[in-house]
Protein backbone atom coordinates (compact mmCIF):
# COMPACT_ATOMS: atom_id res chain seq x y z
CA UNK A 1 0.00 0.00 0.00
CA UNK A 2 1.25 3.48 -0.91
CA UNK A 3 1.97 5.69 2.08
CA UNK A 4 0.55 9.19 2.40
CA UNK A 5 4.09 10.61 2.06
CA UNK A 6 4.66 8.72 -1.17
CA UNK A 7 1.29 9.83 -2.52
CA UNK A 8 2.10 13.41 -1.58
CA UNK A 9 5.49 13.17 -3.33
CA UNK A 10 3.88 11.73 -6.42
CA UNK A 11 1.36 14.56 -6.37
CA UNK A 12 4.16 17.19 -6.28
CA UNK A 13 6.04 15.33 -9.04
CA UNK A 14 2.89 15.15 -11.13
CA UNK A 15 2.26 18.84 -10.59
CA UNK A 16 5.82 19.70 -11.69
CA UNK A 17 5.44 17.47 -14.79
CA UNK A 18 2.10 19.05 -15.55
CA UNK A 19 3.65 22.50 -15.19
CA UNK A 20 6.51 21.55 -17.52
CA UNK A 21 4.05 20.16 -20.07
CA UNK A 22 2.00 23.36 -20.01
CA UNK A 23 5.16 25.48 -20.36
CA UNK A 24 6.36 23.41 -23.33
CA UNK A 25 2.92 23.61 -24.94
CA UNK A 26 2.80 27.37 -24.44
CA UNK A 27 6.30 27.72 -25.92
CA UNK A 28 5.28 25.62 -28.95
CA UNK A 29 2.14 27.66 -29.45
CA UNK A 30 4.11 30.87 -29.15
CA UNK A 31 6.69 29.62 -31.66
CA UNK A 32 3.97 28.47 -34.07
CA UNK A 33 2.20 31.81 -33.71
CA UNK A 34 5.42 33.71 -34.38
CA UNK A 35 6.14 31.54 -37.41
CA UNK A 36 2.62 32.07 -38.69
CA UNK A 37 2.92 35.84 -38.42
CA UNK A 38 6.32 35.84 -40.16
CA UNK A 39 5.07 33.84 -43.14
CA UNK A 40 3.45 35.57 -46.13
CA UNK A 41 -0.38 35.48 -46.22
CA UNK A 42 -0.22 33.70 -49.59
CA UNK A 43 2.34 31.03 -50.44
CA UNK A 44 3.19 30.18 -54.05
CA UNK A 45 4.56 26.82 -55.11
CA UNK A 46 5.70 25.26 -58.39
CA UNK A 47 5.69 21.50 -58.97
CA UNK A 48 6.54 20.61 -62.56
CA UNK A 49 3.71 22.13 -64.62
CA UNK A 50 1.42 22.85 -61.65
CA UNK A 51 1.38 26.28 -60.01
CA UNK A 52 -0.33 26.47 -56.61
CA UNK A 53 -1.40 29.41 -54.49
CA UNK A 54 -1.96 28.61 -50.82
CA UNK A 55 -3.95 31.05 -48.70
CA UNK A 56 -2.07 31.29 -45.42
CA UNK A 57 -4.03 33.08 -42.70
CA UNK A 58 -5.25 30.00 -40.80
CA UNK A 59 -6.09 31.90 -37.60
CA UNK A 60 -8.46 34.05 -39.69
CA UNK A 61 -9.73 31.08 -41.71
CA UNK A 62 -7.82 32.55 -44.66
CA UNK A 63 -10.14 35.56 -44.92
CA UNK A 64 -9.09 37.74 -47.85
CA UNK A 65 -7.48 41.06 -47.05
CA UNK A 66 -5.59 43.70 -49.05
CA UNK A 67 -2.09 42.17 -48.70
CA UNK A 68 -3.41 38.82 -49.98
CA UNK A 69 -5.02 40.43 -53.02
CA UNK A 70 -1.84 42.43 -53.68
CA UNK A 71 0.15 39.17 -53.79
CA UNK A 72 -2.39 37.09 -55.70
CA UNK A 73 -3.13 39.19 -58.76
CA UNK A 74 0.38 39.68 -60.20
CA UNK A 75 1.28 36.03 -59.61
CA UNK A 76 -1.92 34.72 -61.22
CA UNK A 77 -1.41 37.00 -64.22
CA UNK A 78 2.21 35.84 -64.48
CA UNK A 79 1.16 32.18 -64.43
CA UNK A 80 -1.62 32.86 -66.91
CA UNK A 81 0.93 34.05 -69.48
CA UNK A 82 3.63 31.47 -68.72
CA UNK A 83 4.26 28.59 -71.12
CA UNK A 84 5.74 26.62 -68.23
CA UNK A 85 2.45 26.70 -66.30
CA UNK A 86 0.04 23.93 -67.22
CA UNK A 87 -2.48 23.96 -64.36
CA UNK A 88 -3.28 26.44 -61.59
CA UNK A 89 -4.41 25.13 -58.20
CA UNK A 90 -5.90 27.10 -55.31
CA UNK A 91 -5.97 25.82 -51.75
CA UNK A 92 -5.70 27.02 -48.14
CA UNK A 93 -3.91 26.26 -44.88
CA UNK A 94 -5.85 24.88 -41.93
CA UNK A 95 -9.62 24.55 -41.59
CA UNK A 96 -10.56 26.73 -44.54
CA UNK A 97 -10.03 27.36 -48.19
CA UNK A 98 -11.21 30.93 -47.59
CA UNK A 99 -13.98 31.92 -45.19
CA UNK A 100 -14.69 35.29 -46.84
CA UNK A 101 -13.39 38.81 -47.09
CA UNK A 102 -12.04 40.86 -44.23
CA UNK A 103 -15.27 42.86 -43.93
CA UNK A 104 -14.47 44.18 -40.45
CA UNK A 105 -11.55 46.11 -41.92
CA UNK A 106 -13.72 47.27 -44.83
CA UNK A 107 -16.43 48.65 -42.57
CA UNK A 108 -13.83 50.33 -40.36
CA UNK A 109 -12.44 52.16 -43.40
CA UNK A 110 -15.92 52.98 -44.70
CA UNK A 111 -16.69 54.64 -41.37
CA UNK A 112 -14.11 57.34 -42.01
CA UNK A 113 -14.62 59.73 -44.98
CA UNK A 114 -10.86 59.92 -45.41
CA UNK A 115 -10.50 56.15 -45.93
CA UNK A 116 -13.90 55.35 -47.45
CA UNK A 117 -12.44 55.13 -50.96
CA UNK A 118 -10.11 52.39 -49.70
CA UNK A 119 -13.13 50.34 -48.60
CA UNK A 120 -14.65 50.55 -52.07
CA UNK A 121 -11.26 49.82 -53.62
CA UNK A 122 -11.05 46.55 -51.67
CA UNK A 123 -14.25 45.32 -53.34
CA UNK A 124 -12.97 46.52 -56.71
CA UNK A 125 -9.72 44.60 -56.39
CA UNK A 126 -11.48 41.52 -55.02
CA UNK A 127 -13.98 41.39 -57.89
CA UNK A 128 -11.22 41.93 -60.44
CA UNK A 129 -9.36 38.96 -58.97
CA UNK A 130 -12.52 36.83 -59.21
CA UNK A 131 -12.98 37.72 -62.88
CA UNK A 132 -9.33 37.04 -63.74
CA UNK A 133 -9.58 33.58 -62.16
CA UNK A 134 -12.84 32.94 -64.03
CA UNK A 135 -11.23 33.82 -67.37
CA UNK A 136 -7.94 31.97 -67.02
CA UNK A 137 -6.73 30.39 -70.28
CA UNK A 138 -5.19 27.62 -68.14
CA UNK A 139 -7.10 24.87 -66.29
CA UNK A 140 -7.89 25.98 -62.75
CA UNK A 141 -8.57 23.61 -59.84
CA UNK A 142 -9.97 24.96 -56.55
CA UNK A 143 -9.60 22.68 -53.51
CA UNK A 144 -12.45 23.52 -51.13
CA UNK A 145 -11.17 21.53 -48.16
CA UNK A 146 -12.78 23.49 -45.33
CA UNK A 147 -14.76 26.70 -44.95
CA UNK A 148 -15.56 28.26 -48.32
CA UNK A 149 -17.73 31.32 -47.85
CA UNK A 150 -18.29 34.76 -49.34
CA UNK A 151 -15.01 35.93 -50.82
CA UNK A 152 -13.75 32.35 -50.84
CA UNK A 153 -16.69 31.34 -52.99
CA UNK A 154 -15.71 34.09 -55.42
CA UNK A 155 -12.21 32.64 -55.80
CA UNK A 156 -13.65 29.21 -56.63
CA UNK A 157 -17.12 29.59 -58.15
CA UNK A 158 -16.02 30.08 -61.73
CA UNK A 159 -13.27 27.43 -61.79
CA UNK A 160 -13.90 24.50 -64.15
CA UNK A 161 -12.85 22.17 -61.32
CA UNK A 162 -14.19 22.78 -57.81
CA UNK A 163 -13.40 19.94 -55.44
CA UNK A 164 -15.37 19.46 -52.23
CA UNK A 165 -14.29 17.20 -49.38
CA UNK A 166 -15.97 15.99 -46.21
CA UNK A 167 -14.62 19.17 -44.57
CA UNK A 168 -16.22 21.63 -46.98
CA UNK A 169 -18.62 24.19 -45.48
CA UNK A 170 -20.17 26.34 -48.20
CA UNK A 171 -22.24 29.50 -47.68
CA UNK A 172 -22.96 32.98 -48.94
CA UNK A 173 -23.86 34.44 -45.51
CA UNK A 174 -23.92 38.15 -46.41
CA UNK A 175 -27.55 38.82 -45.42
CA UNK A 176 -26.57 37.79 -41.89
CA UNK A 177 -24.32 40.86 -41.66
CA UNK A 178 -26.62 43.30 -43.46
CA UNK A 179 -24.85 43.04 -46.79
CA UNK A 180 -25.59 41.36 -50.13
CA UNK A 181 -24.01 38.30 -51.86
CA UNK A 182 -21.27 39.53 -54.20
CA UNK A 183 -18.06 38.14 -55.84
CA UNK A 184 -20.21 37.13 -58.79
CA UNK A 185 -22.92 35.60 -56.59
CA UNK A 186 -25.69 37.25 -58.59
CA UNK A 187 -24.31 35.40 -61.62
CA UNK A 188 -23.55 31.90 -60.35
CA UNK A 189 -26.23 31.64 -57.64
CA UNK A 190 -28.91 32.56 -60.17
CA UNK A 191 -27.75 29.68 -62.37
CA UNK A 192 -28.00 26.90 -59.80
CA UNK A 193 -30.90 24.49 -60.24
CA UNK A 194 -34.35 25.95 -59.75
CA UNK A 195 -34.37 28.40 -56.86
CA UNK A 196 -31.54 26.80 -54.90
CA UNK A 197 -29.34 29.84 -55.42
CA UNK A 198 -32.09 32.23 -54.36
CA UNK A 199 -32.65 30.19 -51.21
CA UNK A 200 -28.94 30.10 -50.32
CA UNK A 201 -28.43 33.79 -51.11
CA UNK A 202 -31.32 34.99 -48.95
CA UNK A 203 -31.01 32.63 -45.99
CA UNK A 204 -27.21 32.44 -45.85
CA UNK A 205 -27.65 28.76 -44.88
CA UNK A 206 -24.77 26.33 -45.27
CA UNK A 207 -24.14 23.22 -47.34
CA UNK A 208 -21.60 20.71 -46.08
CA UNK A 209 -19.41 17.99 -47.51
CA UNK A 210 -20.89 15.93 -50.33
CA UNK A 211 -24.00 18.14 -50.32
CA UNK A 212 -21.91 20.92 -51.88
CA UNK A 213 -21.26 18.57 -54.81
CA UNK A 214 -24.77 17.14 -55.05
CA UNK A 215 -26.32 20.62 -54.98
CA UNK A 216 -24.27 21.71 -57.97
CA UNK A 217 -21.67 24.06 -56.55
CA UNK A 218 -18.71 21.68 -56.53
CA UNK A 219 -17.84 19.67 -59.62
CA UNK A 220 -16.30 16.74 -57.73
CA UNK A 221 -16.27 15.17 -54.26
CA UNK A 222 -13.00 13.65 -53.03
CA UNK A 223 -12.11 12.51 -49.48
CA UNK A 224 -9.58 14.95 -48.06
CA UNK A 225 -6.96 12.24 -47.46
CA UNK A 226 -6.72 11.75 -51.24
CA UNK A 227 -6.05 15.41 -52.09
CA UNK A 228 -2.22 15.27 -51.72
CA UNK A 229 -2.05 12.26 -54.05
CA UNK A 230 -4.31 14.01 -56.56
CA UNK A 231 -2.07 17.08 -56.59
CA UNK A 232 0.97 14.90 -57.25
CA UNK A 233 -0.86 13.23 -60.13
CA UNK A 234 -1.84 16.59 -61.61
CA UNK A 235 1.78 17.72 -61.43
CA UNK A 236 2.88 14.66 -63.38
CA UNK A 237 0.46 15.11 -66.27
CA UNK A 238 2.21 15.65 -69.58
CA UNK A 239 -1.02 16.84 -71.17
CA UNK A 240 -2.85 19.44 -69.06
CA UNK A 241 -5.96 19.54 -71.27
CA UNK A 242 -9.14 19.98 -69.22
CA UNK A 243 -10.52 16.61 -70.35
CA UNK A 244 -7.39 14.87 -69.07
CA UNK A 245 -7.56 16.77 -65.79
CA UNK A 246 -11.21 15.83 -65.42
CA UNK A 247 -10.57 12.12 -65.95
CA UNK A 248 -7.66 12.31 -63.49
CA UNK A 249 -9.77 14.00 -60.82
CA UNK A 250 -12.57 11.47 -61.36
CA UNK A 251 -10.17 8.65 -60.43
CA UNK A 252 -10.05 10.00 -56.87
CA UNK A 253 -13.78 10.48 -56.31
CA UNK A 254 -15.66 8.27 -53.89
CA UNK A 255 -19.15 6.78 -53.78
CA UNK A 256 -21.52 7.90 -51.03
CA UNK A 257 -21.07 5.87 -47.85
CA UNK A 258 -24.09 4.57 -45.88
CA UNK A 259 -23.12 6.63 -42.81
CA UNK A 260 -23.03 9.94 -44.72
CA UNK A 261 -26.01 12.22 -44.00
CA UNK A 262 -28.58 12.14 -46.83
CA UNK A 263 -29.27 15.25 -48.89
CA UNK A 264 -32.32 16.93 -47.33
CA UNK A 265 -33.22 19.42 -50.05
CA UNK A 266 -34.75 16.83 -52.35
CA UNK A 267 -38.19 15.44 -53.14
CA UNK A 268 -41.16 17.26 -51.67
CA UNK A 269 -38.97 19.64 -49.67
CA UNK A 270 -37.19 20.66 -52.86
CA UNK A 271 -40.57 21.23 -54.54
CA UNK A 272 -41.52 23.48 -51.62
CA UNK A 273 -38.22 25.37 -51.92
CA UNK A 274 -38.63 26.09 -55.62
CA UNK A 275 -42.26 27.02 -55.14
CA UNK A 276 -41.71 29.45 -52.26
CA UNK A 277 -38.58 31.14 -53.66
CA UNK A 278 -39.91 31.61 -57.19
CA UNK A 279 -41.21 35.11 -56.40
CA UNK A 280 -39.62 38.46 -57.20
CA UNK A 281 -40.85 39.92 -53.90
CA UNK A 282 -39.47 38.83 -50.53
CA UNK A 283 -42.87 39.45 -48.94
CA UNK A 284 -44.43 36.80 -51.21
CA UNK A 285 -41.66 34.33 -50.36
CA UNK A 286 -42.37 34.86 -46.65
CA UNK A 287 -46.10 34.49 -47.29
CA UNK A 288 -45.67 31.17 -49.08
CA UNK A 289 -43.36 29.90 -46.35
CA UNK A 290 -46.06 30.75 -43.82
CA UNK A 291 -48.58 28.70 -45.77
CA UNK A 292 -46.16 25.80 -46.18
CA UNK A 293 -45.50 25.85 -42.43
CA UNK A 294 -49.04 24.46 -42.05
CA UNK A 295 -48.51 21.77 -44.67
CA UNK A 296 -49.64 18.25 -43.64
CA UNK A 297 -46.22 16.86 -44.57
CA UNK A 298 -43.98 17.09 -41.47
CA UNK A 299 -40.88 17.43 -43.66
CA UNK A 300 -42.29 20.42 -45.56
CA UNK A 301 -43.78 22.17 -42.53
CA UNK A 302 -40.63 21.76 -40.46
CA UNK A 303 -38.45 23.05 -43.33
CA UNK A 304 -40.74 26.05 -43.96
CA UNK A 305 -40.77 27.03 -40.28
CA UNK A 306 -36.98 26.85 -40.06
CA UNK A 307 -36.45 28.91 -43.21
CA UNK A 308 -39.08 31.48 -42.31
CA UNK A 309 -37.47 31.90 -38.90
CA UNK A 310 -34.06 32.38 -40.52
CA UNK A 311 -35.32 35.04 -42.93
CA UNK A 312 -36.91 37.00 -40.09
CA UNK A 313 -33.44 37.33 -38.54
CA UNK A 314 -31.86 38.71 -41.71
CA UNK A 315 -31.57 42.35 -42.71
CA UNK A 316 -34.81 43.28 -44.52
CA UNK A 317 -32.89 45.68 -46.76
CA UNK A 318 -30.32 43.02 -47.60
CA UNK A 319 -33.03 40.51 -48.45
CA UNK A 320 -34.64 42.86 -50.97
CA UNK A 321 -31.34 43.99 -52.47
CA UNK A 322 -30.08 40.39 -52.72
CA UNK A 323 -33.26 39.16 -54.42
CA UNK A 324 -33.21 41.95 -56.98
CA UNK A 325 -29.51 41.31 -57.68
CA UNK A 326 -30.10 37.57 -58.17
CA UNK A 327 -32.95 38.22 -60.62
CA UNK A 328 -30.95 40.77 -62.62
CA UNK A 329 -27.77 38.70 -62.51
CA UNK A 330 -29.43 35.83 -64.33
CA UNK A 331 -29.66 38.01 -67.45
CA UNK A 332 -26.08 39.29 -67.24
CA UNK A 333 -22.60 38.16 -68.18
CA UNK A 334 -20.23 37.56 -65.29
CA UNK A 335 -18.49 40.88 -65.90
CA UNK A 336 -21.81 42.76 -65.93
CA UNK A 337 -22.86 41.04 -62.71
CA UNK A 338 -19.61 41.98 -60.99
CA UNK A 339 -19.98 45.59 -62.12
CA UNK A 340 -23.50 45.65 -60.66
CA UNK A 341 -22.25 44.16 -57.39
CA UNK A 342 -19.48 46.76 -57.20
CA UNK A 343 -22.14 49.47 -57.37
CA UNK A 344 -24.08 47.74 -54.59
CA UNK A 345 -20.93 47.54 -52.46
CA UNK A 346 -20.26 51.23 -53.11
CA UNK A 347 -23.79 52.15 -52.00
CA UNK A 348 -23.24 50.31 -48.72
CA UNK A 349 -19.86 51.95 -48.18
CA UNK A 350 -20.77 55.56 -48.97
CA UNK A 351 -23.78 55.49 -46.67
CA UNK A 352 -23.56 58.29 -44.12
CA UNK A 353 -24.69 55.78 -41.56
CA UNK A 354 -21.41 53.94 -41.99
CA UNK A 355 -19.85 56.74 -39.94
CA UNK A 356 -20.53 54.18 -37.18
CA UNK A 357 -17.15 52.82 -36.13
CA UNK A 358 -17.22 49.08 -35.55
CA UNK A 359 -14.97 48.62 -32.58
CA UNK A 360 -15.65 51.56 -30.26
CA UNK A 361 -17.88 51.53 -27.19
CA UNK A 362 -21.58 51.54 -28.03
CA UNK A 363 -22.23 54.86 -26.31
CA UNK A 364 -19.89 56.54 -28.80
CA UNK A 365 -21.77 55.42 -31.93
CA UNK A 366 -22.97 58.33 -34.03
CA UNK A 367 -26.53 58.19 -35.34
CA UNK A 368 -27.45 59.75 -38.69
CA UNK A 369 -30.72 59.78 -40.59
CA UNK A 370 -29.52 59.56 -44.18
CA UNK A 371 -27.70 56.89 -46.15
CA UNK A 372 -28.18 53.92 -48.47
CA UNK A 373 -28.38 51.56 -45.46
CA UNK A 374 -26.84 51.32 -41.98
CA UNK A 375 -27.23 47.56 -41.88
CA UNK A 376 -23.78 46.56 -43.13
CA UNK A 377 -22.06 48.35 -40.24
CA UNK A 378 -24.69 47.17 -37.78
CA UNK A 379 -24.40 43.56 -38.90
CA UNK A 380 -20.60 43.45 -38.90
CA UNK A 381 -20.52 45.01 -35.42
CA UNK A 382 -22.99 42.42 -34.10
CA UNK A 383 -21.58 39.33 -35.80
CA UNK A 384 -17.85 40.06 -36.04
CA UNK A 385 -17.22 42.79 -33.46
CA UNK A 386 -16.05 42.47 -29.84
CA UNK A 387 -19.50 41.42 -28.65
CA UNK A 388 -19.88 38.56 -31.15
CA UNK A 389 -21.43 35.47 -29.60
CA UNK A 390 -22.57 37.38 -26.49
CA UNK A 391 -25.87 38.75 -27.70
CA UNK A 392 -29.10 36.76 -27.73
CA UNK A 393 -31.38 39.49 -29.04
CA UNK A 394 -31.96 39.83 -32.80
CA UNK A 395 -29.88 42.44 -34.58
CA UNK A 396 -31.57 45.83 -34.76
CA UNK A 397 -31.86 46.41 -38.50
CA UNK A 398 -33.03 49.70 -39.99
CA UNK A 399 -35.64 49.51 -41.39
CA UNK A 400 -36.60 46.63 -39.13
CA UNK A 401 -39.35 45.20 -41.36
CA UNK A 402 -39.74 44.32 -45.02
CA UNK A 403 -42.64 46.76 -45.24
CA UNK A 404 -40.29 49.52 -44.16
CA UNK A 405 -37.90 48.84 -47.06
CA UNK A 406 -39.45 50.99 -49.77
CA UNK A 407 -38.78 50.76 -53.50
CA UNK A 408 -36.86 54.03 -53.11
CA UNK A 409 -34.45 52.41 -50.64
CA UNK A 410 -33.84 49.45 -52.96
CA UNK A 411 -33.35 51.83 -55.91
CA UNK A 412 -30.43 53.44 -54.07
CA UNK A 413 -28.41 50.31 -54.91
CA UNK A 414 -29.44 49.93 -58.56
CA UNK A 415 -30.82 53.11 -60.16
CA UNK A 416 -28.46 54.74 -62.70
CA UNK A 417 -29.18 58.16 -61.17
CA UNK A 418 -28.69 57.03 -57.55
CA UNK A 419 -26.50 59.49 -55.69
CA UNK A 420 -25.05 56.55 -53.75
CA UNK A 421 -23.57 55.13 -56.94
CA UNK A 422 -22.05 58.30 -58.36
CA UNK A 423 -18.61 57.49 -56.94
CA UNK A 424 -18.66 53.81 -57.94
CA UNK A 425 -15.50 52.85 -59.86
CA UNK A 426 -15.33 50.48 -62.83
CA UNK A 427 -13.50 47.19 -62.82
CA UNK A 428 -10.05 47.20 -64.42
CA UNK A 429 -9.76 43.94 -66.34
CA UNK A 430 -6.76 42.95 -68.47
CA UNK A 431 -7.71 43.67 -72.08
CA UNK A 432 -6.99 40.16 -73.33
CA UNK A 433 -9.47 38.71 -70.82
CA UNK A 434 -12.46 40.95 -71.56
CA UNK A 435 -13.24 39.03 -74.74
CA UNK A 436 -13.58 35.87 -72.65
CA UNK A 437 -16.57 37.23 -70.72
CA UNK A 438 -19.29 34.61 -70.52
CA UNK A 439 -17.31 31.93 -72.42
CA UNK A 440 -16.28 29.90 -69.37
CA UNK A 441 -18.52 26.96 -68.50
CA UNK A 442 -18.28 26.29 -64.77
CA UNK A 443 -20.89 23.50 -64.90
CA UNK A 444 -19.27 21.47 -67.70
CA UNK A 445 -17.69 18.94 -65.35
CA UNK A 446 -20.31 19.08 -62.59
CA UNK A 447 -23.36 16.88 -62.24
CA UNK A 448 -25.93 17.57 -64.96
CA UNK A 449 -28.08 20.59 -64.17
CA UNK A 450 -31.84 20.49 -63.96
CA UNK A 451 -32.06 22.54 -67.17
CA UNK A 452 -29.77 20.07 -68.92
CA UNK A 453 -31.89 17.13 -67.79
CA UNK A 454 -35.01 18.95 -68.97
CA UNK A 455 -33.42 19.54 -72.38
CA UNK A 456 -32.67 15.82 -72.71
CA UNK A 457 -36.27 14.91 -71.83
CA UNK A 458 -37.65 17.45 -74.33
CA UNK A 459 -35.30 16.28 -77.05
CA UNK A 460 -33.36 19.53 -77.36
CA UNK A 461 -30.09 18.43 -75.72
CA UNK A 462 -27.08 18.51 -78.04
CA UNK A 463 -26.22 14.92 -77.10
CA UNK A 464 -29.76 13.58 -77.17
CA UNK A 465 -32.10 12.25 -79.81
CA UNK A 466 -35.81 12.86 -80.05
CA UNK A 467 -38.46 12.88 -77.35
CA UNK A 468 -39.97 9.76 -75.84
CA UNK A 469 -37.20 8.69 -73.45
CA UNK A 470 -37.93 6.22 -70.70
CA UNK A 471 -36.45 6.78 -67.25
CA UNK A 472 -33.78 4.13 -67.85
CA UNK A 473 -32.90 5.71 -71.19
CA UNK A 474 -32.62 9.14 -69.58
CA UNK A 475 -30.22 7.85 -66.93
CA UNK A 476 -28.22 5.95 -69.54
CA UNK A 477 -27.95 9.06 -71.73
CA UNK A 478 -26.35 11.10 -68.94
CA UNK A 479 -24.20 8.18 -67.88
CA UNK A 480 -22.71 8.31 -71.37
CA UNK A 481 -22.49 12.13 -71.53
CA UNK A 482 -20.68 12.26 -68.17
CA UNK A 483 -18.60 9.11 -68.77
CA UNK A 484 -19.95 7.21 -65.77
CA UNK A 485 -19.43 10.08 -63.32
CA UNK A 486 -20.25 9.20 -59.72
CA UNK A 487 -23.53 10.79 -58.58
CA UNK A 488 -25.08 11.19 -62.04
CA UNK A 489 -27.65 8.42 -61.67
CA UNK A 490 -28.79 9.69 -58.27
CA UNK A 491 -29.10 13.27 -59.56
CA UNK A 492 -31.00 12.35 -62.74
CA UNK A 493 -33.43 10.12 -60.87
CA UNK A 494 -34.15 12.76 -58.24
CA UNK A 495 -34.82 15.48 -60.83
CA UNK A 496 -36.92 13.19 -63.03
CA UNK A 497 -39.14 12.18 -60.12
CA UNK A 498 -39.87 15.82 -59.33
CA UNK A 499 -40.02 17.39 -62.78
CA UNK A 500 -41.31 14.63 -65.07
CA UNK A 501 -44.65 12.94 -65.64
CA UNK A 502 -45.03 9.37 -66.86
CA UNK A 503 -46.85 9.09 -70.17
CA UNK A 504 -48.45 5.81 -71.22
CA UNK A 505 -50.53 6.51 -74.30
CA UNK A 506 -51.57 2.91 -74.84
CA UNK A 507 -52.36 2.32 -71.20
CA UNK A 508 -50.78 -1.11 -71.41
CA UNK A 509 -47.26 -0.24 -70.30
CA UNK A 510 -45.68 -1.17 -73.62
CA UNK A 511 -44.55 2.38 -74.38
CA UNK A 512 -43.93 4.47 -71.28
CA UNK A 513 -42.03 7.74 -71.65
CA UNK A 514 -41.24 10.92 -69.73
CA UNK A 515 -42.81 14.33 -70.18
CA UNK A 516 -41.22 17.43 -68.65
CA UNK A 517 -43.34 19.56 -66.30
CA UNK A 518 -43.02 23.16 -67.44
CA UNK A 519 -44.72 24.65 -64.38
CA UNK A 520 -44.21 24.20 -60.69
CA UNK A 521 -47.14 22.77 -58.80
CA UNK A 522 -48.00 23.90 -55.30
CA UNK A 523 -46.73 21.28 -52.83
Amino acid sequence: MLTATLLKGMSRSGARASHRTRAIAQQMMSTASSAATSEPPVIFESNLAVRTYILNRPLKLNALDEPMLALLRPKIEEWSASDLCGTIVGTGVGRAFCAGGDVASVVEKASNPETRAEAVDFFKREFEMDYILASLPKPYVAILDGHTMGGGVGLAAHAPFRIATENTVFAMPETKIGYCPDVGGSYFMSRLDGEMGTYLALTGNTLRGRHVFESGFATHYIPSRRIPILLDRLAGLENAHVSVINSTVEEFTAERLPEEPPLTLVGEVRDALDYAFRHNMVEKIIQDLGTLAEHPSPAISQWAKQVSGALHLRSPTSLKVALKAIRQGKKMTLLQALEMELKIATAYCVSNLLIVFVFVPEEHYLDHQNGASPDFATGVRAVLGPEKGKRNAPIEWSPSTLEGVSDEIVARFFAPDSTYLSSAPSLSIPRHLKSDAGTHKPMKYALPTEDEIGAMVRGSHSAGGGTGLSLDELVSSFDNVRNGKIGVRKKVLEVARRRCEIQDNGGDGNFVWLKWKHQLNKP
